[in-house]
């Protein structure tokens, strides 16, 4: 079955400023904006947006696998970078994704919530890949021992390495 999604973008000011206001199929109103030099720039823009849906649609994702798996998370926070070409059209070129999680956490049980969503769940994450590598990494910090860091999986167009 196929489903569709609308939205209606509206350039606020089209004498003045870069400013969109949106209005989601579903009834949500979100901005872009970018600083031209002559306006300060009022909402993230279009780019940083797709960084913002990546690390939601991902947190969802491992946040309801943990639940699942009754891994008592404390905190949950995830950091999304990503590097851009400087020519136009400023594509990214590489995305990191670090999951920073505290709490009594299985480190194999986080490791696999990030390997499900990096590479069955998440439709942004796949839909970037086609275009991005991603590295899909995480931060663990448990009470009375050692700092957990490791790299999960990379996705990109030469497919998912799960490591």
């Amino acid at each position: 079955m196929v489903t569709t999604a609308s939205i209606l973008a509206t350039f606020v000011d089209p004498q003045e400023g870069m400013r969109v206001d949106v209005q989601t199929g579903s009834g949500f109103p979100l901005a872009f904006d970018t600083a031209d030099g002559a306006t300060t720039q009022t909402a993230p823009s279009p780019t940083e947006t797709i960084l913002a849906a990546l690390a939601g649609c991902t947190s969802m994702d491992v946040g309801s696998i943990l639940r699942k798996k009754r891994q008592p998370v404390s905190t949950y926070q995830i950091a999304v970078t990503g590097e851009k070409t400087e020519d136009h059209p400023r594509v990214y070129t590489r995305i990191v994704i670090e999951h920073q999680v505290a709490g009594d956490v299985e480190p194999e049980a986080l490791r696999r919530s990030i390997e499900l969503s990096a590479t069955r769940y998440c439709p942004v994450s796949a839909m970037l890949s086609h275009a991005v590598t991603i590295e899909h990494r995480y931060r663990l910090r448990r009470d009375g021992r050692d700092e957990v860091t490791a790299l999960v999986a990379v996705t990109g167009p030469e497919g998912a390495r799960v490591i």
